[in-house]
């Protein structure tokens, strides 16, 4: 099974990567609706779309605006976006408000289940994570593959969600900060790079990759991969349009 990644940073897309945006082509699943949104309609393969949204900060939604030019780049007979009832009602109420977005994107709000079937008998389910204004990670289990995507909270080897993602395939966590910038991590309710490597070596994941990159310096990763291999050798540093099997 593949995912591409179609956006890796945080709060606003620099010259290297727009910002979350995640998704499955063959079953149709979108993970968050960020800038990276843009680039989904060359990519979609089914006439279907489901987009599960962790929360409603802006670099994780702005994408779901652009859904008129997805849907001429690849029609699509439904469009469900997923999210906690009180999410989507703030996206509605403001983000589709008139003075904002004249016209209100062609898809259907659904309140997110605690547990979704999906396309190819995967099942998605949901768990809650610390960040300002609550965020929830998702995992993703078919038969013979599963996935983990946890953004916009702090990472610590003994975390409450560590048993939510014990076991994958393939987890994709935040690392917004480097090592030296812990500190500032924890009051931003974001991660730095050795509690994500432990946290996924506790877990026993069997691969890791880092997304929600601090887009402040396009150039210069704030992840010192060396580090976090030392701890978990199968770390990788996500990239725009970067493919993963899982």
């Amino acid at each position: 099974m593949r995912l591409l990644l179609l956006g890796t940073t945080g709060y606003h897309p620099n010259d290297r990567r727009q910002t979350a945006c995640l998704l499955i082509p063959e079953c149709g699943v979108m993970l968050d609706a960020g800038t990276g949104m843009y680039r989904a309609g060359r990519h979609l393969r089914g006439p279907e779309l489901d987009i599960f949204l962790t929360h409603a900060h802006l670099d994780h939604v702005i994408g779901l605006t652009y859904l008129f030019d997805v849907r001429y780049v690849h029609p699509l007979q439904r469009v469900t976006v997923h999210a906690e009832a009180a999410k989507l009602e703030a996206i509605d109420r403001h983000l589709f408000a008139e003075p904002l977005f004249p016209k209100r994107p062609p898809c259907e709000l659904r309140p997110l289940a605690d547990k979704v079937e999906l396309a190819g008998g995967g099942v998605l389910t949901h768990f809650p994570l610390e960040h300002p204004g609550g965020v929830v990670g998702f995992r993703l289990d078919w038969p013979g593959h599963s996935l983990a995507y946890v953004t916009d909270t702090t990472a610590r080897p003994d975390v409450s969600y560590l048993e939510r993602i014990r076991g994958v395939d393939l987890l994709l966590h935040e690392c917004y900060f480097s090592d030296s910038w812990a500190e500032w991590a924890e009051k931003t309710g974001h991660s730095c790079t050795t509690p994500v490597a432990q946290l996924a070596r506790a877990a026993n994941v069997k691969r890791l990759v880092l997304v929600h990159i601090n887009p402040l310096d396009a150039e210069e990763d704030p992840v010192d991969l060396p580090a976090a291999r030392a701890i978990f050798p199968r770390t990788e540093l996500g990239e725009d349009l970067m493919e993963v099997e899982f």
